[in-house]
C-alpha cells in the first residue's frame, strides 16, 4: 500500500488565488506582481475596455522586462498565464484566498464592494484595501468578520516599487495583520506596519512635500523639472515630487488632499489653486497626457 500522505507532504502545496478588484494604474499592477509570485490571479473590473487595458499594460510591462534582461521569457509566460479576467465580483473572489481591493478613492463605493465581498467570499479569505489615504475602520463598517480586513497599500509603478504598507485598523486582528505582512513579503516586497491614521505614514509626507511643490509652481519659484532636480539630485529622491504628481495623477492628489485637509483640520494639506485649476481642466497627468509634463504614452 503506498503512502499517501507522504506523497501529498512532499508535493507543494496550491497557493489559493488573488482576487484583484479594479483594473486601473494600481489594479493591473497588483495583478501582475502576485502572477509573477506564483499566484494565480482573478481580476475584475466593471469595465470590460479597463479590464482589457489592464491586461494588456501588464503584457506590455512584461515584454518590456523580458527586453530589459529583468524578466525571464518564461516567468512572462507563466505570469501571463496565471492572469485570468473575471466578469463578475462573485466570479472573481469566489475561491480567493485574498481579495484586494483597487477601486477609486471614495469611501462608499469600497463600503459597498466589501460588504459584496464578504458575501462571496471564503470565511478565511484576507480582504485588504489598496487605499492610500482613507480610513481602515470606516471602510470597514458594515463588514460582519472586520478582523480579517486591513489596509494593503502598494507604489506605483507596483512591479517597481518595493514598499507596502499594511494598515491595521482599530478591529484589524493580529492575525490578518502578519497574513498581510507574510503576503507583502511574498511578493518581493518590503512591508512596513503603520496604524490607521489620516494619510497613514507615506501619503502624509508624500502629499505634504508634493503640495508644497505645487505652491512653488504656483509662485513661479522655478520650474517643475528644476523643482524636481533639487528633491533628485539634492536629497537623492529617485523622482521628484511633481513627475511623481503626474504618475499618481492630478486628480488623485487632489482628492488625498482635500481628504487630508478636512480630517486632520491642516493648513498643510490645504490643496493649492494651482492644482484645482489644472484638474478642472483635465491636465491629470500622464493618463491624459498633460500635467506638470506632456506625456506622449
Amino acid at each position: 500500500m503506498s503512502d499517501t500522505s507522504s506523497q501529498n507532504r512532499s508535493q507543494p502545496a496550491r497557493r489559493a488565488p488573488v482576487a484583484v478588484l479594479g483594473a486601473g494604474t494600481m489594479g493591473h499592477g497588483i495583478a501582475q506582481v502576485s502572477a509573477q509570485a506564483g499566484r494565480p490571479v482573478m481580476l475584475h473590473d466593471p469595465s470590460a475596455e479597463a479590464l482589457e487595458n489592464g491586461i494588456r499594460r501588464i503584457r506590455a510591462n512584461l515584454e518590456k522586462g523580458v527586453a530589459l534582461g529583468k524578466v525571464d521569457p518564461d516567468e512572462r509566460d507563466g505570469a501571463l498565464e496565471r492572469i485570468r479576467p473575471a466578469d463578475t465580483l462573485q466570479e472573481a473572489v469566489a475561491g480567493a484566498g485574498v481579495v484586494i481591493e483597487a477601486a477609486p478613492e471614495r469611501m462608499e463605493l469600497k463600503r459597498t464592494l466589501f460588504r459584496q465581498v464578504e458575501e462571496a467570499a471564503p470565511e478565511d479569505a484576507l480582504l485588504a484595501t489598496n487605499t492610500s489615504s482613507l480610513s481602515i475602520g470606516d471602510i470597514a463598517q458594515g463588514l460582519d468578520h472586520p478582523e480579517r480586513f486591513l489596509g494593503l497599500h502598494f507604489f506605483n509603478p507596483v512591479h517597481i516599487m518595493a514598499l507596502v504598507e499594511v494598515v491595521h485598523g482599530p478591529r484589524t486582528g493580529e492575525e490578518a495583520r502578519e497574513r498581510g505582512v507574510a503576503f507583502a513579503r511574498e511578493l518581493g516586497k518590503e512591508p512596513i506596519v503603520v496604524r490607521d491614521s489620516p494619510g497613514f505614514a507615506s501619503s502624509r509626507l508624500g502629499v505634504a512635500l508634493g503640495l508644497e511643490a505645487i505652491r512653488m509652481v504656483e509662485e513661479d519659484v522655478a520650474s517643475p523639472r528644476d523643482i524636481d532636480q533639487a528633491m533628485e539630485l539634492g536629497y537623492r529622491h529617485p523622482m521628484g515630487p511633481l513627475r511623481l504628481t503626474d504618475l499618481i495623477g492630478l486628480d488623485v492628489r487632489l482628492g488625498i488632499a482635500e481628504y487630508l485637509h478636512e480630517t486632520l483640520g491642516d493648513g498643510r494639506f490645504r490643496p493649492p489653486e494651482l492644482l484645482k485649476k489644472m484638474v478642472a481642466e483635465g491636465k491629470l497627468g500622464r493618463k491624459s497626457g498633460e500635467g506638470f509634463y506632456h506625456w506622449d504614452d
